[in-house]
This record gives structure tokens, C-alpha cells and sequence, in this order.
């Protein structure tokens, strides 16, 4: 792999309202590049970011220092991710199709391998609920390092794995291909993007960790997304686009790539938003935190 660690400031576009979530002054910046395709970005407690170069099948790390290493290589072809309270990082890996759970010593631990004897279609995006509880999306992309070519799965949905890790189940039922998800930090609501519908949706979330009362919040889809303090939801695709909690637009970030696949919210400060895109990695400063921070 090849990277520039230089980094770049950009002159991008930056629309911003009244209520942009942006610092004063905010400049994208290009952090790194010479990527394949970086996708799943997640901090830990410290702020440091771990992201994904899913082709290279590699995990890397950018630390609040600003340094770039490798993780964990092989990774499973891990997309997805989000740290749970223990500090695990929990992985949507699409190798075998599979839920990990990866240890700060890098041990691997399998949560899920399919679906009532089924392969799953592929574990794309992962929360992790204040309960412990895992919800993640499992649209159908097929992937050339797979040995086959078909959905072995009727439909493309959201599941729930509980605490225990001993119940899993379908907590959707009428989703096109479910991508993006994210929730907030009090356990009551959850975000899925149907991309191939383009619409974004707000779940309440039930003690069981079923999901109820399913409202639209806004006309986009996304790859991936995060959430800040104020409840303001940042969508992926067309560069990042950042919804207040009533689903009203406030600002678009255009990111200088083909596609911008997710984000997250980190750093010392837990104010810099990073953005996976393509292949490279960016950053712009916030003025809110993020919700999620871990702990």
C-alpha cells in the first residue's frame, strides 16, 4: 500500500447554515491516502481512530498524534465496526460472513456465523446498544473473494444479537438493503438507512431490544453514519451531509472523492469528524461531540 501521510488542506465546498455543526473556520483536511476503499471508522475511549482498507484486508489505526499503523492484518475482510463498552472492537467481517469480536490484544472472538443454518448476505454496519446488545445491517453486495454468488438469506434486513449473545433475530422486516445504522447513547432510538430506498428511518428501541414505531426522518439514504450531542445525524454517499433531529438539512461537507463511505466522531476532544472516502482518509473540526464516545 502506498500512503501520504502529508496532510492537506482542501478548499471544498462547505455549505453551512445558521446551525452548522461545524467549528468556526473548519477546513477539511486530507489526513492520508493511497488507500483501496477505507471504510468502518470508529474511536476508542482515547479518541483514536480505527478504520478499515477492506480489498487490503487490514485494520489501521490513526492515533490522536496523528500517526498511522496497522492493526490487525488479516482482519476478515472486517467493514463495519463500533467499540463496546469493554473496549472490544466489534466487527462486521465478510470474509465468512461473520460477526467478530476483537480484543485490545487482537484476540478474535466469532459472535455470529449465520442465520438458522444460512450464511448471512453480508454483515455490513454494527451498533452497539448502552445494553451490550449488537444491531447490525446485512445487505447483499457480492464480493469476489466469496465462493458464491447468491443470497442464501430471503431478504436484506437489520438483526439484533442480545447481550448474551444467545438470541439473535430479524428486527425488520420491509427494508430494501439496509446500510447505514447508528444509535443514541441513551438505548431509545436507532438510525437505519435504506439505501436502495434512499430514505433514512428512526426506530424506538423496546426493553427487549425489538424495535417499534418505525418514522421516516429524511429522504437520503447512506452508507454509514454517525451522531453528535445535539442529535444532529451525519449521512453518507455524495460527500457528508448533516441532518438536525428533525430531519431538517443543515449542512453538506463535499469530500474531494468518488464516494464517501462513513464516518465517526473523535479525537482528543471528540470533536473531528473523520470521513472514510474511497481512497483516503479526511477530517474537519466540530464545534459538538460526539454522542457515542466511548467511555
Amino acid at each position: 500500500m502506498k500512503a501520504f501521510f502529508t496532510v492537506i488542506l482542501l478548499a471544498t465546498t462547505l455549505a453551512v447554515s445558521a446551525q452548522s455543526v461545524l467549528a468556526p473556520n473548519a477546513q477539511l483536511k486530507k489526513l492520508v491516502g493511497g488507500f483501496a476503499f477505507t471504510e468502518g471508522p470508529t474511536c476508542d475511549a482515547k479518541g483514536n481512530l480505527f478504520f478499515v482498507d477492506q480489498p487490503k484486508n487490514r485494520i489501521h489505526k490513526w492515533s490522536t498524534r496523528g500517526k498511522l499503523t496497522t492493526f490487525l492484518e488479516p482482519s476478515g475482510r472486517a467493514n463495519g465496526m463500533y467499540f463496546d463498552a469493554q473496549g472490544n472492537l466489534i466487527a462486521c467481517c465478510d470474509a465468512k460472513n461473520e460477526l467478530w469480536s476483537i480484543a485490545p490484544d487482537k484476540t478474535v472472538t466469532v459472535l455470529a456465523t449465520n442465520f438458522q443454518g444460512n450464511y448471512f448476505n453480508g454483515p455490513n454496519d454494527v451498533w452497539v446498544a448502552p445494553s451490550g446488545g449488537l444491531y447490525f445491517t446485512d445487505p447483499f453486495y457480492k464480493r469476489k473473494w466469496w465462493d458464491h454468488s447468491v443470497m442464501a438469506l430471503t431478504n436484506e434486513e437489520v438483526f439484533y444479537l442480545s447481550p448474551d449473545r444467545k438470541q439473535l433475530s430479524y428486527v425488520t422486516d420491509d427494508l430494501k438493503k439496509p446500510n447505514g445504522i447508528i444509535g443514541t447513547p441513551d438505548g431509545k432510538n436507532l438510525f437505519v438507512s435504506d439505501i436502495r430506498d434512499a430514505k433514512t428511518w428512526r426506530y424506538d428501541i423496546a426493553a427487549d431490544g425489538s424495535l417499534t414505531n418505525k418514522t421516516f426522518f429524511c429522504a437520503l439514504g447512506s452508507d454509514g453514519m454517525t451522531i453528535d450531542e445535539e442529535g444532529n445525524l451525519y449521512l453518507t454517499g455524495k460527500g457528508v451531509t448533516v441532518f438536525d433531529r428533525t430531519g431538517k438539512q443543515i449542512d453538506q461537507i463535499d469530500v474531494p472523492e468518488k464516494w464517501s463511505a462513513n464516518v465517526c466522531i473523535g479525537g482528543k476532544a471528540h470533536k473531528t469528524l473523520f470521513i472514510t472516502a474511497t481512497e483516503s482518509l479526511y477530517a474537519i473540526k466540530l464545534r459538538v461531540k460526539g454522542a457515542n464516545a466511548a467511555k
